[in-house]
């Protein structure tokens, strides 16, 4: 099965799957309402706005496995992104990105590495996923990576 073809349910409680969002380019991401790194979201949001028109997306995955840092209903989370960030990009329901009940999705997304050649594992809320249009995991971005930092930036455009 396809990364692009895992089940997957909207934050609305709709059944979707990445393949779902068209030919894009994604990067999904970790997150918490929470976390010291919430802030992260309006770079993400400035990612959206500015590679949206050339077929690229981010996809946002809450996750309350680290420090307990997303303890909402999806109703409270898709109020906390919508009012405190104006999230325009697609969320999904909490899932779990490590251990025993980690989501067939996140399976696939940890065995890529990062830049110094580690797999595994997500360390924190915030780690960042680059899916190249066809669902191959092309880059991976730990959670203090900022969301437009060059690197990051620079993968996005070589995957549009």
């Amino acid at each position: 099965m396809s990364i692009q073809d895992i089940p997957l349910t909207t934050l609305a409680g709709e059944p979707s799957t990445l393949g779902a969002l068209g030919d894009k380019a994604l990067l999904v991401v970790n997150v918490a309402s929470r976390c010291g790194l919430t802030p992260q979201y309006e770079g993400l949001e400035r990612l959206q706005k500015r590679y949206a028109d050339q077929g690229f997306s981010v996809v946002g995955f809450p996750c309350n496995q680290f420090g307990g840092q997303e303890p909402g209903t999806s109703e409270q989370i898709q109020e906390f992104c919508s009012t405190t960030y104006g999230v325009s990009f697609p969320m999904f329901e909490k899932l779990d990105v490590n251990g025993d009940d980690r989501h067939p999705l996140y399976a696939e997304l940890t065995q890529a590495t990062d830049a110094d050649g580690n797999a595994g594992d997500v360390q924190w809320n915030f780690e960042k996923f680059l899916v190249s249009r066809d669902g191959s995991v092309i880059a991976r971005f730990r959670p203090r990576t900022e969301p437009e930092a060059a690197e990051v930036t620079a993968a996005i455009e070589a995957a549009l």
